[in-house]
């Protein structure tokens, strides 16, 4: 008889869960919205979480007592503190299978990282690191960015971005392209209206101009290629804390890279990775190419002691066609 695993991946922006067996075929897959508590709240996420288990169980066809291993990643689950409630959001579904609830960027490591252990290192709108060594020690940042010193992430490359502007303008740097990218995105005058706007809250601008910021970058703009290579070693240097935490410096290991920032190539990671190697030569830099929920199918299979790995290469090529 098959033994069935739900996989859980809850996001800020959107949430995704699947049913997959022990042979790593994948039986359905559900989709909904965000469930981190700090954009929905507790009520939020327990509504979400409903919502994307209860559309795959029910396109699968299967009930939820023939669900024998859970795992649930969770963006906005950083700290002991919030497990209790997150756990408790997580109880409304009335599975009576073994449960594991873990920070959402350690999802990709699990469907990224071929030995199920290393390093993961997001970098979309936000940016956050977590690794886990062979024993299941946890290393990590704490997702809250430029607040923490954490940057790399979209909107801290958007902040960086204001800032060279702004030093443009006062005269304490070069002009730049960039300059005329927040003009397009706010609709500003010129410059000093920009940054008086900037300053007065009647401007805003966010993590979706951070294409043009890269874009301004391949053209050869000076500030911009700063821009982005200082964000290629601020990750880096995230990544290199967790390293440090885990005592990874004489390991092979994989550093999973996941999300868009990716996207600028090589001006961003070869900085990354240099900022790694240095520390770490024996990282491996492997992007993550399939969905992130894939990691909460292997975490659901280990929690209830089945062996991920015979399942790990067919869950990610069945996923092709979800």
């Amino acid at each position: 008889m098959l033994q069935y695993f739900l996989g859980v991946d809850i996001g800020s922006s959107k949430s995704h869960a699947i049913i997959a067996d022990e042979l790593g075929r994948v039986h359905e897959f559900g989709e909904g919205g965000p469930g981190n508590h700090e954009v929905v709240s507790y009520a939020g996420l327990q509504d979400t979480l409903n919502v994307v288990t209860d559309k795959a169980l029910h396109s699968a066809g299967i009930a939820r007592e023939h669900i024998i291993g859970a795992g649930f990643g969770v963006s906005g689950y950083d700290w002991p503190s919030e497990r209790t409630p997150t756990m408790r959001a997580i109880q409304t579904l009335g599975l009576s299978a073994h449960l594991e609830l873990v920070n959402d960027t350690l999802l990709g490591l699990l469907a990224g990282a071929e030995q199920g252990w290393g390093i993961a290192v997001v970098a979309g709108s936000g940016e956050n690191c977590w690794g886990r060594d062979a024993q299941g020690r946890i290393g990590r940042m704490t997702g809250s960015g430029s607040l923490m010193g954490e940057y790399g992430g979209a909107s801290t490359i958007v902040e960086k971005t204001i800032q060279v502007v702004s030093a443009e303008w006062s005269q304490r740097g070069p002009p730049t392209s960039l300059t005329q990218v927040l003009l397009e995105a706010t609709g500003a005058l010129d410059i000093e209206d920009l940054v008086e706007g900037l300053t007065q809250d009647r401007y805003q601008v966010d993590a979706e101009i951070a294409p043009h910021i890269f874009q301004a970058a391949e053209e050869a703009d000076s500030v911009a290629l700063e821009v982005v290579r200082w964000a290629g070693a601020q990750l880096g240097s995230m990544v290199n804390g967790v390293v440090r935490q885990l005592s990874f410096q004489d390991e092979s290991f994989d550093v999973v890279e996941m999300g868009g920032v990716f996207n600028a190539g090589m001006l961003l990671t070869d900085p990354f990775h240099d900022t790694v190697l240095k520390i770490a030569p024996g990282a491996r830099f492997v992007p993550l190419n399939v969905p992130p929920v894939v990691g909460a199918a292997l975490l659901a299979m280990e929690h209830a002691e089945v062996d991920p790995r015979t399942a790990r290469e067919a869950l990610i090529a069945q996923l092709d066609r979800f």
